[in-house]
Formats: structure tokens, sequence, C-alpha cells
């Protein structure tokens, strides 16, 4: 069977992401308090149930009067939230911030059909979410298509991104897709007439986040009913970038997203000593390397093409296997996922290596996944004519049978043009 060839669809894709951690057993700490941040006060206090507990309580909603204004045009509702989740790390209660777009009009028979929406990478500090920003840090294009196509979007910040009672485990896999999920349950406290059914979707970071909580959906997603996810670009199985520090061969946007998983492996592992792997530009300028916002990100850009090889070479076999160690722990795919999914990748990806895509998917296959691959002849990480997929993701809503790459002649990975459909 020839698989047809998916129409890429309207939502643009770019922003950079990155790689994965992983973190030691800590004791579970209680849920924390709600927050009183300015960000959450500049709104208008949203009346819904906050009253719940446990994974996915809503627990503040305010509306976001200067978001985007192609936003306010196609919304009945922009609001930010705070909601409670849970730690992949250690299982630990913790309070996450995101933000929730609700469609003009009378939703559909059965109530509004979600899509939680991954954003891709956009920093490890707390003022590095997207609900912070009024274009989201530049999800609001890719939001508005989707409320306009008639889906509620749930966005979340991911833990530690636009909260400062803790930090952001970059890039935790089963973290974000607790969020995810989660993120999901806030929106329907929020929006009651919104649907069970619901998709995952995600750019890089935000690829790993959609493809993680369609691992988690079957036993963690109890009550919703998750009909896909679309993962683009994803920042799978990431082991690779431990060898290519090794090698000396990371490439430059492999070397900045590194950088971000130390700064995050510090955090969980106060005994790593962060001077087995970095040096020279990188241990110099540090805080510049790890900032998202304000005068140094300035600085960062021209800083980021001065770092050598030996700027991020793991000083011993041992560091090396310790930082592959971590990085295995956290690659994807970890158990079978829940429901179809759609991977898109591009064939020149500075970030995230094709082969090590590649071999996720394959690997999915073999656990019995169903999922449709391409890999995108001359286009790289972030610049992917689209979230591939509006034309897919109405698909799964509508109960369509997925196809699957997995099982055809030259699969599991298709080639697809990177043209639109509608230039062929």
């Amino acid at each position: 069977m020839i698989l047809r060839k998916v129409a890429l669809a309207v939502v643009s894709v770019g922003i950079v992401g990155a790689p994965l951690l992983s973190g030691c057993e800590r004791a579970p700490a209680p849920a924390p308090p709600p927050s009183s941040d300015a960000s959450s006060m500049q709104g208008v206090p949203v009346d819904a149930d906050f009253t719940g507990s446990g994974s996915g309580a809503l627990k503040a909603a305010v509306t976001m009067p200067t978001v985007d204004r192609r936003l306010l045009k196609v919304t009945s509702l922009a609001a930010r939230i705070e909601f409670e989740s849970k730690s992949g790390i250690d299982g630990s209660s913790q309070l996450v911030s995101g933000s929730v777009f609700v469609p003009k009009g009378e939703p559909p028979p059965g109530g509004w059909p979600v899509v939680a929406m991954g954003h891709g990478t956009t920093g490890i500090q707390h003022d590095c979410g997207p609900s912070r920003s009024p274009n989201l840090l530049g999800s609001a294009d890719p939001v508005a298509t989707l409320v306009n196509s008639g889906f509620l979007v749930t966005l979340p910040d991911y833990q530690g991104l636009g909260m400062d009672q803790t930090y952001h485990p970059y890039l935790d896999s089963t973290t974000v897709g607790y969020n995810m999920i989660d993120a999901v349950r806030a929106a329907r406290t929020l929006v009651p007439n919104a649907s069970t059914r619901w998709l995952a979707f995600g750019v890089s970071q935000g690829g790993q986040a959609a493809w993680a909580a369609n691992e988690l959906a079957g036993d963690y997603g109890q009550g919703l009913q998750l009909v896909g996810a679309a993962s683009m670009a994803p920042a799978a199985s990431v082991a690779g970038l431990a060898d290519a520090a090794a090698a000396g061969t990371l490439t430059p946007e492999q070397a900045s997203a590194l950088q971000w998983v130390l700064y995050s492996l510090k955090e969980e592992h106060p005994d790593l000593n962060l001077d087995d792997f970095r040096r020279g530009i990188v241990e110099d300028k540090w805080d510049v390397f790890s900032a998202c916002s304000g005068p140094l990100v300035a600085q960062r850009t021209g800083l980021t093409e001065q770092v050598t090889p030996d700027d991020l070479r793991p000083s011993t076999p041992d560091a090396a296997d310790r930082l592959r160690g971590y990085l295995t722990q956290m690659s994807l795919p970890k158990t079978p996922t829940a429901a179809p999914m759609l991977v898109v990748f591009g064939e020149l990806d500075k970030v995230v290596t094709p082969a090590w895509t590649e071999a996720a998917v394959a690997q999915a296959c073999s656990m019995g996944d169903v999922i449709e691959a391409y890999s995108v002849p001359g286009r790289g990480h972030d610049d992917i004519d689209g979230a591939v997929a509006l034309g897919w993701v109405q698909k799964r809503f509508a109960g369509e049978d997925a196809q699957n790459s997995c099982d055809v002649q030259g699969g599991p990975i298709l080639r697809l043009s990177p043209k639109p459909w509608y230039e062929e």
C-alpha cells in the first residue's frame, strides 16, 4: 500500500528546540499555593471552579487583555491559567501556568474539541513562559489558526516557565507530558462546554511533549479521550548529544541546547560538577547562555557562534557516560502510545539529528504504535511549512482511520515534498 501525501497546511513552525534530561528520586512535596505573580493579575478574574485538587485542578484564571490582536479577533475567551500538575522527576505536585483560547460562537455537539499545544523551546528561566508574552513567544499564529478552525486550544507553559516556585526540568519528557494532559483537564474546568476528546500537538520541545502525552494518556489521562498526537521536529531520542559532545561534533544549535540541558541537570543533581562539561566561553558567559529575555539575550546570539568543540566536551569518559545516561533515560519512546501519531521532521535538522528521530520512530513501530512519519527534503528544524496537518488533525476528530507507515514498503519514514500541497 502506498500512503497518500499529507498536505502541509497552514500552521507555521519556527521555534528552536532540544534535548531531554532526567533526574533523581526525591520525596514528593505538597502542592504549592497559587502564584501572586503580577502577570496573573493584569486581566480580569474569570469565574470558574477553583475548589478542585489533584492533577489538573484549576487554581487561577484571568483574562489576557494584551494578548496578540489576532487571537482576540478569533476568541470568545483568552485566559491565563494556573493549575496543578505533576513532576516527572519525583512525582511531586507542581503549580503550572498556561493559557486557554476558546473559539467564538456555539460549540458543536459534544462540546469544543480540545487541542493541547506544546510550544517549542523558549528557555529555562521563570520568565520564559508563553503566557507572559502578548504573542505567546511566537506561538500566537498557530494558536490563532487552530482556534479559527474550531478548536479550543490550551497552551501549557511547562513546569518552571511562567511560575517562580520551581525550576524548569529541561526537557524532561514525562513532566511536559503530564503538563499537557493536566492543561486539558484545567481547560475543561474553565470551559464546561469543552469536549473530553482532545489531541496533542507540538513543535520541537512541544513535539516531545505531544509524544510523551500520547504515551502517558493510557494510564494518566483517565476521563479524557485522546484522538491523536502530532509531533513536529520532536526532541525524542537525543542520547546522541552526549556522543556528539564527546566527539566535538555538536552543531551550534545543539551546543546551545546542551547548555540548557546542563543548567537544568544541575538543578536536579546538586552534586553534578558543571566543570566536567563546560569551559572557555561557555563557563565565562554561563548566565548569558542561560537567559531567554532581557539585555543578555542580545549578547547570546553572537556568543553562540564563538563556542568551540572543546567548550562543551565532557572532561572524562565517565562524565560522558553520566550525561549519556541522563539523556538515554529521558529519550522517547518509552512505552506504547495510546493514539495514532503523526511525526514530521526535516532531513537537514541541525538540532535533533534526523537519524535520532528515525531510530525513535523505528523503535515506536516495533512497540506496535500507529505512526504516519515523514522526512521533509531540504528542510531543517525550524522551517517546515506546516503543523502538518490541520487536515490530519481534523481527520482524527472526525474518527477516520489513521494510516500507518510502519508496515508499508519504504517505511516507516516516508519522504514528503517541502512544497505546500496547493503548489504541487
